[in-house]
């Protein structure tokens, strides 16, 4: 740790990677720190931790207090102190930084992989607390086994639950997993089909079994057990169905059920609800429904799948005018997010029970599920799904309804009719197209999630097809509907607004940057305008013939442009 590194991120502030201790008002105790330590190496994030001993909570550099004898702090010595005292024993990099002209003594922590405490038996977790700041909370053992889910290392449907019997378990729920298996259309393992209750639930891995039941698993109850058993050994499972007018609650369901009853219930709610219009394609009937029974059939098996059944709370299908949203309590799994949910590698926060939903067929082997989302939202007309309202407890996924875009709908159909069925890629970038108009590699790469090579392929594909038409050069290269796209979705006006205003709009945009910033080059101006340099030397000689700019200097990259003394 340099001095400059230090600087940095004291002036960047506490977070959940870094924390101020200061001794200006009292010294830090041998107990307090290995605390300390504890609660950094318990965080959520896996970025390097720091806490700096010697600096206050303020950002001021009051120095630490030797910790040694002779007015010294021997690093290594506080090292083997947080060794000695943390379980499992917790190696940490420690060194004494002179800021300022007074020492801090720095702990690098490593994030661990496991719970750890203090010798003692303290357990600590760093978050962010109610008032928005980082903080210390004491770590339950709940809270632990979440923690494990989050990051792999532990599936909670795989938990024995010790007072559980087989009796437990309500023979009519293996029946219904069976009928799952047949009504999937050949996506449910039908090697289960034949098998009695008790080797299904081996197969499943819902029990622990030789030749006589010796426990049932979390597994067990979620998908057999008896609405009693579920109250008394999980009574965090509960699954909520609500239709919300306005302000009004016109349904309001809370169920206690196993899983795929639940499912049963849910899918009954949602197709005494279902709508759809009718769209003619050709001699081809398309029917276009309000919500994909498909990507809301996903969404909620995702919720029952990835929820955190440590955490109290309810998995929420929440049906409003325009939308339905569906959250559940646990957030994205670790190493998943919001840039990459359409590109990550599955990680189910309980394997087992997502395998018993594959088995089943209620959800696809290939487990895309989120691909299925959003494919179906957007061939049938609909904005994108959205997970933007999640948060680190809770996922939330939003189902855009309102007036489905026929149009958009008619384009897909025919170009599967003609061969050329649009992957969701394309239908990603087709439908930000149709919304915002254009957008550029780097934006396309954004959207889909991927490099910006591959953006760049897909562009170049939908160009080829005739859906797309590029403008630019290089990094100043964009992309919009292609006029013929336009057309078939009935707005022949706005290709003509797109093509037609664009000059108007880079002559405006050119004059506001030499208006604040006092002149431009033609670098500049094609990186504004996302033009390439030919055509942003050719915006600007415009704007020079007609006495809006002058040019200033002769030659290369040192013409710039500034604003002409008439217009002064």
């Amino acid at each position: 740790m340099i001095p400059e590194r230090l600087r940095q991120l004291i002036a960047q502030g506490e977070s959940l990677t870094v924390e101020f201790k200061g001794e200006e008002q009292r010294p830090i105790s041998d107990r307090e720190l290995v605390e300390e330590v504890v609660c950094m190496a318990n965080r959520p994030v896996p970025e390097p931790g720091f806490i700096l001993i010697g600096v206050e909570d303020d950002g001021r550099v009051t120095g630490a207090r030797p910790r040694h004898e002779a007015g010294f702090t021997d690093p290594l010595r506080v090292q083997a102190l947080i060794a000695n005292r943390t379980r499992p024993p917790l190696v940490c990099e420690v060194e004494v930084v002179e800021v300022e002209g007074k020492p801090v003594l720095v702990i690098l922590v490593p994030r661990a992989d496991r719970p750890v405490g203090t010798s003692d038996g303290t357990y600590k977790r760093r978050v962010v607390g109610g008032k928005g700041k980082p903080e210390c909370l004491p770590f339950h053992f709940h809270e632990m086994q979440a923690a494990l889910a989050a990051r792999g290392a532990l599936d909670y449907s795989t938990l024995v639950v010790p007072e559980a019997r087989w009796e437990d378990l309500d023979p009519l729920e293996f029946e219904r997993f069976r009928r799952f298996i047949r009504e999937s259309r050949g996506q449910g393992d039908e090697v289960l089909l034949n098998l009695p209750d008790l080797e299904l639930a081996k197969a499943l891995g819902a029990v622990e079994a030789n030749h006589e039941v010796r426990a049932i698993r979390t597994l067990g109850l979620l998908l057999f057990g008896r609405e009693e058993a579920l109250r008394r050994f999980l009574p965090t499972h509960e699954v909520a169905f609500q239709v919300l007018s306005g302000s009004r609650v016109e349904v309001n369901e809370f169920f206690r059920w196993p899983l795929l009853r639940v499912m049963d219930e849910i899918l009954s709610h949602f197709r005494a609800r279902y709508r759809e219009e009718e769209l003619m394609v050709g001699m081809l009937r398309v029917g276009v429904p309000d919500y994909p029974e498909r990507a809301f059939r996903e969404g909620v098996a995702n919720a029952l799948i990835h929820r955190d059944y440590t955490r109290l709370g309810a998995v929420h299908i929440q049906w409003f005018e325009d939308r339905i949203e569906i959250s559940n309590p646990g957030g994205f799994p670790e190493g998943v997010h919001l840039d990459n949910l359409l590109v990550t590698p599955p990680r189910p926060r309980n394997p087992l029970l997502a395998d018993a939903f594959k088995r089943a067929g209620v959800v696809e082997r290939t487990a895309r599920g989120i691909d299925t989302i959003f494919y179906e939202q957007l061939r049938n007309g609909r904005p994108a799904p959205s997970y933007d309202r999640s948060t680190e407890t809770d996922v939330v996924l939003v189902l855009p309804g309102g007036e489905a875009n026929l149009d958009f709908v008619r384009l897909v159909v025919e170009e599967g009719q003609a061969g050329r069925l649009l992957r969701l890629d394309e239908l990603l970038i087709l439908n930000h197209l149709w919304r915002e108009r254009h957008l550029t590699t780097r934006e396309a790469a954004r959207l889909i999630q991927k490099p910006e090579a591959d953006a760049r392929i897909v562009l170049e594909r939908l160009v080829e097809s005739g859906l797309v038409e590029a403008r630019g050069e290089r990094k100043g290269r964009a992309y919009h509907l292609s006029a013929a796209t336009y057309r078939r979705l009935g707005e022949k006006a706005a290709y003509v607004r797109q093509r037609g205003f664009e000059p108007l709009q880079q002559e405006q945009m050119v004059l506001q940057y030499v208006e604040k910033y006092g002149s431009i080059s033609r670098r500049e101006a094609a990186e504004l305008c996302q033009i390439s340099g030919p055509q942003a030397y050719r915006l600007l000689t415009r704007l020079v013939r007609r006495g809006d700019l002058v040019r200033i200097g002769s030659r290369g990259r040192g013409v710039r442009y500034e604003k002409s003394t008439q217009h002064v």
